[in-house]
């Protein structure tokens, strides 16, 4: 029961509801409202008419007073309410330009009465315009009016503004701005530009018959147009009313197809009709999707469709305070400088200090005759003065005419990824491949685009941020781009560096079929993973050919698009990003066999979106050689020990005066980029791939394309020409049950690529099995008395 009469009582509330909102909906409601806002516009303006007479006994009245007893007379028209009325709007308000008021209760009646004569909003807006603008001319012509009408014929508005005018801009300046203005709303207004654009005028030599369209702007019902018809020299009617245009068009006979005769078809197929023609003729038919349009657009992320990226609450926030530089810090490193530099007869003008995270950048401005090389030689002299590591001078700074010298703060502020991927900057971009590493000298958000760049070279000694950069790096990706956009390869010859992004194999990484673990750490299987991706990268050019397209930009729209059919080969593109950490272990373990493909991706996988972040603490010139340099423009410097170093990364030097700890340079063009790398710790990377690692993902990691090299299926190898350390090395395999060309070469002292000649003829000979991926081989002689078996037979 008591149900019941609940849900009688909620009942009856909708219903009251009901009730009244179809009051309002009423037509009688609209009439009536009309007549309201009619009679009060001819309250006002009687009132208004009142006042410009009574205007000396009425201008004081109050709001107050107008309920007040009978006795309190007034001689406006309008009662006391009338003379409250138009004293506030004609003297405390807009003056004389509040005679527009009753015409915007009036156009609000019309459109009550739905009487469509003019656009009823636009009318307003106008109106409400045209007030200011008649109050603050009225005022600049006639100020207060020698006390007419109380504050002016502007009223107190249009005096109180015209005053800051004239103050601000002078007579012509507000007379200038104001004509603007009339101008702009006469525009407005008339519609005069788009009349201007969308007549169409006939010439006399024109004929009168190719004046059948004509291209009008199109009108809401609320803007129909009158009609009107323009005539020059000959006349000939032009009509913009789209319902005219439409009966023109009925008025044409319909023809029934039983009643043509074949004459009459064959006129009909010889008559004017435009026929659209698409040029196929480049275009594989075979490549072309017969889905296309049928299907909609095809979206990339639909297997994981309810994957949620990581929350920005994962990471911790290790901002400090704005500034950590006092201003007796400032004034003292400016003393300094002037001081030092004055000791060799150079003199400033001007010096200005811009506060950095890590370093504060005081930009000079040098007497006129003083050469800048004299400046850039004392770069040790300031730094003894200022009792500081890392002055670095910029002489002169690119695009202004300032010497810049970065001072490190003696309390440096820790930037933190958060701040970083939070920034509107980041949550903004459109970029392809947005990376955010940290912030400028001037507090700016620093966002590159590794699909630009395209490939980075990053390089520090130990402990200066560098592991720290590479996981700003891909953090930056992942908070960025859906599984099923983006890719990684991920090479760790230390196997410790990477690790924790092994929990987001089935969701982000690529690897080789035969591979048990996505973050590669053997070196022969780095090889066969680069080889595979100079294979994919091949696959992806002929898909990008059979396609037509330039880029895996192109390509992708295409396909989403649905215009290549994944029958015949086509499928979508993610972007692959390798991530190479400790790059000069590879090359010295393996040597060419890294080095060649790793030139061949950073040459030609950009425009198929495979981009490589290569990082050493070993920046020499057999590790960065010249073909490396030259397929990496973008390269990121973290703090080195000497100026060699910083050459062999920069071309320049710089990095070797950096403070550590994530200062470093970055750079992209001509001159580098000082920058604080954002940081970001374990265990913030640990709960960002456990968000991502929980969600459901793929069935496995992305499969790379193995490519048969002479490891795979057995090479064909001369055991007549065995090498001199093959029986050393058999012996040695046999005894560690270890088939590993690795140790070979460490054990036997030998070159890579000896050791696994050694391997091929070990396989040959039937001592190790094929190579498996990431396993050592398998040792198929158990004991030392089968091997010396082997090797009699051998000999």
């Amino acid at each position: 029961m008591a149900k019941k009469k609940k849900k009688k009582k909620n009942s009856g509330f909708v219903s009251f509801l009901s009730s009244v909102v179809s009051f309002f909906r009423d037509e009688r409601f609209r009439y009536a409202m009309g007549i309201v806002f009619l009679l009060a516009a001819l309250f006002m303006f009687i009132s208004l008419i009142s006042y410009l007479v009574h205007w000396k006994t009425d201008q004081d009245f109050e709001w107050s007073r107008v309920l007040s007893e009978a006795e309190i007379q007034v001689e406006n028209h309008g009662g006391k309410m009338g003379a409250w009325l138009s004293n506030l709007f004609i003297n405390k308000w807009f003056g004389l330009s509040s005679f527009l008021f009753p015409s915007i209760l009036t156009f609000l009646a019309m459109d009550l009465y739905r009487i469509k004569i003019i656009n009823t909003w636009k009318a307003i807006r106008n109106c409400l315009i045209l007030i200011i603008l008649l109050s603050v001319s009225l005022g600049v012509i006639f100020g207060d009016g020698n006390g007419v009408l109380g504050s002016g014929p502007g009223g107190a508005h249009g005096f109180f503004i015209s005053r800051w005018l004239l103050s601000s801009i002078g007579y012509a300046g507000t007379i200038s701005l104001l004509l603007i203005f009339y101008s702009a709303l006469l525009l407005f207004t008339t519609g005069f530009l788009g009349w201007a654009k969308n007549k169409s005028i006939s010439l006399p030599f024109e004929s009168k018959g190719n004046h059948d369209q004509v291209d009008a702007p199109p009108f809401s019902e609320e803007e129909e147009p009158e009609v009107e018809n323009f005539q020059e020299e000959e006349s000939i009617e032009v009509s913009t009313r789209k319902d005219e245009l439409v009966d023109e068009i009925a008025d044409i006979p319909a023809v029934e197809e039983a009643d043509r005769s074949d004459a009459e078809k064959s006129d009909v197929e010889k008559s004017d009709v435009e026929m659209m023609v698409e040029d196929v003729s480049g275009i594989n038919p075979d490549e072309i999707n017969p889905d296309e349009g049928a299907l909609g657009e095809y979206d990339p992320t639909l297997d994981l469709a309810k994957f949620r990226f990581p929350p920005l609450s994962l990471l911790l926030d290790y901002d400090q305070e704005e500034s950590t530089v006092s201003n007796e810090e400032l004034i003292s490193n400016k003393n300094r400088i002037v001081e030092t530099l004055g000791n060799y007869n150079i003199k400033i003008d001007k010096i200005k200090a811009t506060i950095g995270p890590t370093v504060t950048l005081y930009e000079i401005v040098p007497a006129p005759g003083i050469r800048i090389s004299k400046i850039k030689n004392l770069e040790d002299d300031i730094a003894l003065s200022l009792s500081a590591l890392g002055i670095r001078i910029i002489a002169p700074i690119p695009g202004k005419g300032t010497i810049g010298i970065e001072v490190p703060n003696q309390n440096p502020r820790m930037v933190s990824m958060k701040s970083i991927l939070a920034s509107k900057k980041f949550q903004e971009t459109e970029m392809d491949l947005a990376i955010a590493l940290g912030k400028t000298i001037s507090n700016e958000t620093f966002i590159f685009d590794l699909a630009k760049m395209p490939h980075l070279l990053v390089a520090g000694a130990t402990g200066q941020g560098k592991s720290v950069g590479l996981n700003a790096i891909i953090a930056s990706l992942l908070y960025k781009k859906h599984p099923a956009q983006l890719k990684f390869v991920m090479v760790d010859p230390k196997k410790v560096e990477l690790s924790l992004y092994s929990k987001i194999e089935r969701h982000y990484l690529a690897k080789l079929p035969e591979s048990e673990e996505a973050i590669i750490t053997d070196t022969q299987l780095v090889i066969h993973t680069l080889n595979s991706l100079c294979g994919e990268m091949d696959e992806r050019y002929n898909l990008l050919k059979n396609a037509q397209t330039r880029n895996i930009k192109e390509y992708n729209k295409k396909f989403i698009n649905r215009k290549l059919n994944p029958d015949k080969g086509h499928r979508y593109l993610p972007f692959i990003v390798v991530i190479i950490d400790e790059f000069a272990d590879l090359i010295m373990t393996a040597g060419r066999e890294v080095e060649t493909p790793i030139s061949r991706l950073a040459q030609l996988a950009r425009a198929i979106g495979i981009h490589l972040v290569i990082a050493t603490q070993r920046p020499t010139t057999n590790i960065i050689t010249g073909v490396i340099k030259a397929n990496f423009p973008a390269r990121i410097a973290f703090r080195v020990t000497s100026g060699i170093d910083s050459r062999t990364i920069l071309d320049g030097p710089g990095a070797d005066q950096l403070i550590g700890r994530g200062d470093m340079l970055f750079l992209s063009g001509n001159e580098p980029i000082r920058l604080q790398c954002a940081f970001i710790d374990g265990p913030e990377i640990e709960a960002v791939t456990d968000f991502i690692g929980e969600q459901r993902g793929y069935p496995s990691a992305m499969l790379l394309t193995p490519v048969e090299d002479e490891s795979s299926g057995g090479p064909e190898v001369d055991l007549d020409k065995r090498d001199e350390k093959f029986e050393d090395a058999a012996r040695l395999v046999t005894q560690h049950q270890q088939g590993s060309t690795s140790l070979i070469q460490r054990k036997l002292s030998l070159g890579y690529n000896r050791a696994g000649r050694i391997v091929d003829q070990l396989e040959a000979a039937g001592i190790l099995g094929p190579f498996e991926g990431s396993k050592a081989r398998q040792v198929l002689v158990q004991d030392e008395f089968s091997l010396e078996q082997i090797l009699k037979g051998l000999s």
